[in-house]
């Protein structure tokens, strides 16, 4: 099975569907990763604030997979934001993964209020020069932060990873990094499971004989968007990468994009400050 890459700003490419670890406790992470590995997956979704930093880093270092043919991912905490925090935490998450360089550093959120993420930025650009990452992006941006972002800056982010499933669609945010040649990266792909039970999902997976989910992280795939989706059931953790051999209608993309609320299951971006 090949997962289609996707090439980034810089040219660099990731795969579009990855392995994401949110709420895995650390105990759980390395064998979540290790099946996820074993499964296929080669992109691996982490943050220093999830704690699971080194149980990914033990699966990686177990898996005898060649450190080139894996692309690894890790966010910046809120309160580390600023030049020389973040770099002695970027220093922390490599130390804790068992890594000398990371694919794609994040910063996790804009945390408006601290109005820290340009002289966090800066110090991105400092670590991409530094060849500390391959590439650099931002994650839950609404399109007022990365305007003042791409303005103030010379590297222009080359990921926006944000909340968006069929309930919240991110018109403007998918909009706004089109615009700017960002790629967008959905987290909570499947809105932590809570609309796989909708009619409208669950009536195009008995059609298409998958289930919901696979459904589900087939619409962000035809869309373009990378996809990270998150189980520690080594059984979904394959299901979920079986989606590369079937295709939804234009029709079928149309009703499940009517299903969303702009609702959100995660933080305002706007308000949040960690």
């Amino acid at each position: 099975m090949s997962i289609p890459t996707i090439t980034l700003n810089n040219g660099v490419g990731i795969p579009q569907l990855g392995f994401g670890v949110f709420q895995v406790p650390d105990a759980e992470t390395t064998d979540a990763v290790a099946a996820a590995l074993d499964a296929g997956y080669r992109s691996i979704d982490t943050a220093a604030i999830y704690g699971n930093e080194a149980g990914v880093g033990r699966a990686l270092a177990a898996s005898g997979i060649p450190r080139d043919e894996l692309f690894i991912t890790t966010k910046l905490w809120n309160s580390d934001q600023g030049f020389e925090s973040t770099i002695a935490a970027h220093e922390a998450s490599l130390t804790a993964l068992g890594l000398d360089h990371v694919d794609l550093y994040l910063i996790h959120w804009p945390a408006p209020a601290n109005d820290l993420y340009l002289e966090t930025w800066r110090a991105l650009e400092q670590l991409l020069a530094d060849n500390r990452v391959r590439a650099i992006g931002v994650s839950n941006f609404e399109p007022e932060h990365l305007e003042r972002l791409v303005d103030a800056s010379l590297v222009v982010p080359a990921v926006n990873q944000v909340e968006l499933h069929p309930r919240l669609t991110q018109t403007r945010v998918r909009a706004a990094n089109e615009a700017h040649g960002i790629r967008t990266e959905a987290w909570s792909p499947l809105a932590q499971g809570s609309l796989l039970a909708d009619p409208v999902i669950a009536e195009i997976a008995g059609r298409s004989d998958r289930s919901p989910a696979q459904v589900v992280l087939r619409w962000h795939l035809q869309q373009g968007r990378i996809v990270i989706p998150k189980s520690v059931t080594p059984s979904r953790i394959a299901e979920n990468l079986a989606v590369f051999d079937f295709d939804l209608s234009a029709d079928d993309l149309r009703r499940i994009d009517a299903l969303n609320t702009d609702s959100r299951i995660g933080p305002d971006p706007v308000e949040f400050a960690g």
